[in-house]
């Protein structure tokens, strides 16, 4: 029994004939009368009473026929969803972003994507980026922008931007009004980094480390409000990527000298097969960094 065979039969019922319905269906007639004799051979029963001129259903063809009816609607209502999906007009996209990214370029993204994908629907995980890579690579998630600093052979990534990182003072630290900090002048200060996992914590850690030294660690959190709002109570010293400690100016974000960047970019799971709706936010992500223009 196949597809086919139903469809045949169908129309051989709504019609009383294989003639008409060959003619309807675009095929020879023969075609058709070996569909439903395999269709009646396959469940050893007779279909329709053939004593008549008109062909008309057996009591048992009727009963076959509503369920044939209710595969082929719910059949067509399937075609018919999954065609929203091909063309755009709906889907969802299971996206991962870290808390540094989520508060100053992904809003950004989102609000132009959204604008061009009205109907797409995207189901936001907030996460540390080494979290996310493994929910990419579990498949859990279908997109992500995560940190590019160690690199992962399990996933595709497409840079997206560079940020530096610069130290956060309270403005009434000595060091707050330097052009630059020599991260060992700041080795007896109170630190508040992000919790383990973050990659912003672990470059830190390692710079310390290069400069002989482990620093204070105050506090940890993965909440970039929490971390502001402790340094501009003089709390402690933070770092944070200049494009989010230049959102507030209640504290100082004075550049390193020896410069220390991050490197964010968007990460999918290689091999895996992304809806059309993960492919479209790729092709928009790709087309705001290179844009058709600059080709």
């Amino acid at each position: 029994m196949d597809l086919r065979q139903l469809e045949y039969f169908q129309m051989v019922s709504k019609l009383h004939s294989i003639t008409r319905a060959a003619e309807q269906l675009h095929v020879s007639q023969s075609t058709v009368t070996l569909a439903i004799q395999k269709l009646e051979d396959s469940l050893d029963i007779q279909l329709f009473d053939r004593s008549q001129k008109q062909l008309s259903l057996t009591a048992e063809g009727q009963v076959f026929l509503q369920s044939v009816l209710d595969i082929l609607n719910r059949l067509q209502d399937a075609t018919a969803e999954i065609q929203k999906y091909r063309q755009l007009q709906k889907g969802t996209i299971r996206f991962g972003v870290p808390p540094m990214i989520g508060s100053f370029l992904f809003p950004e993204i989102l609000a132009e994507f959204t604008s061009l994908y009205p109907q797409l629907q995207l189901s936001i995980i907030e996460e540390s980026s080494s979290a996310l890579r493994q929910l990419l690579e579990r498949g859990e998630l279908d997109l992500a922008i995560v940190n590019l600093y160690q690199p992962s052979l399990l996933l595709e990534t497409l840079p997206i931007t560079t940020e530096e990182i610069v130290a956060c003072l309270p403005l009434t630290h000595p060091m707050a009004g330097s052009p630059v900090i020599n991260i060992q002048d700041l080795q007896n200060e109170p630190f508040i980094l992000f919790k383990e996992g973050a990659y912003n914590r672990q470059i830190i850690l390692e710079e310390c480390k290069r400069h002989g030294f482990m620093p204070n660690i105050l506090l940890s959190s993965d909440q970039i409000e929490t971390i502001k709002g402790l340094v501009i109570k003089g709390v402690g010293i933070s770092f944070l990527i200049r494009a989010v400690a230049r959102q507030n100016n209640d504290f100082a974000a004075v550049p390193l000298i020896s410069p220390l960047h991050l490197q964010f970019g968007l990460a999918w799971k290689k091999d895996k097969y992304l809806s059309k709706a993960a492919q479209a936010f790729i092709k928009f992500i790709t087309e705001i960094i290179c844009p058709p223009s600059a080709i």
